[in-house]
Formats: C-alpha cells, structure tokens, sequence
C-alpha cells in the first residue's frame, strides 16, 4: 500500500516546539494548555503578538523551530517504520519552503523516519499538494489542515485528519495517537 504524509502538525510537534522557543525568546511563561486551546494554525496571538509581528517571529526564528529539538509524536517514527518493514510504500507532501527540503529530509532521517528521496516532495502551496497526492495514487493520507483534506476528491483515496486543536470541525476520520494506525487501517480495509 501506499502511504502519504503530511510533517509538520502530522508527524512533528512544530507548533508546539515554536511555542515553547516564543516563551523562551519573549521571556514569557505562557501555559501549555492556551496552546492546547488555539483555534489557529497560527500561534503568536497568546504572546500579544499582531499578525504581522508573528509572521516576522516566525520567519525570524525558522531555522531554529524547523531544525533543532522538534519531537515527533509519540509512535509515529516507531508506526512508518513498521509500515516501511512490511513492504509499503512511505510518501512525504510538505508545504515547507522548498529551499529547507534536503535539510527537512536528512533531519527526518536523523528522526529515524524511514525516507527514501524520490518520495519526498517539499516546497509546494496547500492546492500543489492536493495535486501530487493525486498523481501519487495513494491508498492513504494523513495531513492536519483541513483546507487540503477537504479538496482531495479521489474516491480510492482513505484521508485522516491529525487532531489538532485548530481542527476540530473537519467530520472526516480523525487519528489523535500514531499507536492508532494499525487499527485504522485494518478497519477501512475492512470496507
């Protein structure tokens, strides 16, 4: 089978890694559970930041958030490499800025993901994605941004959403822990 996966809010804890680097560079203590509460993708509103402000924060603060101690969700690396062992196929569509795709991939390699270059596609827009998820024909797909789930129109295509606080009105299938994909997959082959 083929598997397709979004990184960042997916795989990786990146907004919750930002998070923790704004408290520490605004020299703020805001709580874990304000950020478990945003109803954004963005998180600079908490730290009285405008959107303008944040945007600046993020691109200002980038190599620190996409390249240092960002944790994967717990099982996720231990779940694709399992995945991987059994013969199928590990995708990866990420919108992060394609000039930080081979860094993005030797740190996912360092993760200990199982990534193999000709199916790992960076740098695209959120519609770009939905493209190459066509064209890739796959069985599965996991992203957490509802705006690129709800454009997949591809009847053969098993789409989950990785529950997030900021998308908790997508109605599709939802997955909140990685120890669940086993689980999930053997009760939609079942369909």
């Amino acid at each position: 089978m083929k598997f397709g996966f979004d990184i960042d809010d997916t795989l990786i804890n990146l907004r919750g890694h930002a998070f923790s680097i704004y408290n520490k560079k605004l020299n703020q203590k805001i709580a874990e559970d304000v950020f478990e509460d945003l109803k954004t993708v963005e998180i600079h509103r908490p730290f009285g930041l405008s959107d303008q402000e944040g945007k600046e924060m993020w691109n200002s603060f980038l190599e620190e958030i996409y390249f240092t101690s960002c944790p994967p969700y717990p099982q996720a690396v231990e779940t694709l490499q399992e995945l991987w062992h059994q013969g199928h196929e590990i995708y990866y569509i990420t919108a992060r800025p394609g000039e930080h795709g081979q860094r993005t991939m030797e740190w996912m390699i360092e993760q200990g993901f199982p990534v193999e270059e000709e199916k790992f596609f960076c740098g695209m827009k959120d519609h770009e994605k939905v493209k190459i998820i066509e064209k890739l024909d796959l069985d599965y797909y996991f992203d957490d941004k509802p705006g690129v789930l709800e454009t997949l129109d591809i009847d053969t295509l098993k789409i989950f959403v990785k529950d997030q606080s900021y998308n908790r009105h997508y109605k599709g299938q939802r997955l909140t822990d990685w120890g669940e994909l086993k689980e999930l997959v053997m009760e939609n082959s079942r369909r």
